[in-house]
């Protein structure tokens, strides 16, 4: 049974005040998350109508005036990626044509992020593609949250504000008093991100798994750099997809004498068998976000579901504002 929890942020209240020219839409991909945002926020979505002719083709049309707002669409560009990021950047286009004065893109999940550089011959960049499709639909801004990787914010040539749902996921696992944490990162790839959490929690010591990746959603563990016998460790990565590697790193810290294992990640993915291997037993806990919506079937024992609303709705308030976005984390 999943488990789920909207942590209150300790920045900010629920906010109350005149939203003057804020306009919130919400594409069909997470309305839940859009709902929340908009409570904490304290508007409404904005009335929209959106449907697909016979032929799957998506039509969108904004049902109230925007001319001279600010508007905000949030959709996270999750399965199915390219129905999710088409009818994106056909909202875009619309709020466009209809002389809104900014568009912000809110884009909890980003899709194609994993393509983000060459690293053979004749493939594409597709994190590059996706940046210009929706720059060249329309939007002013952009509002991301745990980007695969940090430098897919050079690919836009507008603004893009960045954050992270570490905060969330940080207050929970510091409410359950763990003892002998051990923060591990699951590749070599992902130490920055790590040892940012790991700081986070007192400081907590850091070991790596080394890996080597034989294709696309294969990993292949080899051995552990640091020491994690007889403590809690807390696998951290951005995304799980099919989890191999988490599951994988937490076979081999099992192996290596960690007496427990923690899995934690911002986009809970889940492509087939995720969810045969997280629920394995190999974990004592899947700790995710809700930038993704899970569907029920993708739900399973050891899964905690953390919020992330009131935190993008702090984010998008403060962007409206013209206030500091990046003191939230400090």
């Amino acid at each position: 049974m999943i488990r789920s929890a909207i942590l209150p942020l300790p920045y900010s209240e629920p906010l109350v005040a005149d939203h003057g020219r804020l306009r919130l839409f919400s594409g069909s991909a997470n309305i839940p998350l859009s709902l929340e945002v908009s409570r904490y926020l304290g508007i409404d979505l904005g009335p929209m109508v959106r449907k697909r002719f016979a032929d799957g083709e998506i039509y969108i049309q904004i049902q109230e005036s925007i001319r001279g707002c600010d508007v905000y669409l949030i959709q996270p560009c999750c399965y199915p990626v390219n129905d999710n990021l088409m009818e994106l950047l056909i909202m875009i286009d619309a709020c466009k044509r209809a002389s809104a004065r900014q568009i912000t893109a809110v884009i909890p999940y980003y899709g194609y992020a994993r393509a983000d550089r060459k690293t053979a011959g004749r493939e594409s960049i597709t994190a590059k593609l996706v940046a210009n499709l929706i720059t060249e639909a329309g939007a002013s801004r952009i509002l991301a949250m745990d980007l695969h990787s940090a430098q897919i914010q050079g690919y836009f040539d507008i603004p893009v504000d960045h954050v992270y749902g570490s905060p969330v996921i940080l207050d929970y696992l510091i409410s359950k008093q763990l003892p002998d944490l051990v923060v591990v990162s699951p590749d070599v790839g992902g130490v920055a991100r790590a040892r940012a959490f790991a700081k986070k929690l007192n400081d907590a010591p850091l070991a790596i798994i080394d890996k080597r990746r034989q294709a696309h959603n294969v990993a292949e563990v080899l051995n552990v750099i640091g020491d994690v016998k007889g403590k809690t460790a807390v696998l951290v990565d951005d995304m799980i997809d099919t989890a191999g590697t988490i599951c994988e790193g937490a076979r081999l810290l099992r192996r290596e004498g960690a007496r427990q294992v923690y899995a934690c990640a911002t986009h809970a993915v889940f492509s087939p068998p995720a969810i045969e291997r997280l629920s394995s037993g190999l974990l004592e806990e899947v700790i995710v976000t809700n930038t993704i919506p899970i569907i029920p079937e993708k739900q399973f024992e050891q899964l905690k579901v953390l919020s992330v609303a009131n935190l993008v709705g702090e984010t998008i308030w403060r962007i409206h504002e013209d206030s500091s976005v990046s003191s939230m984390f400090r």
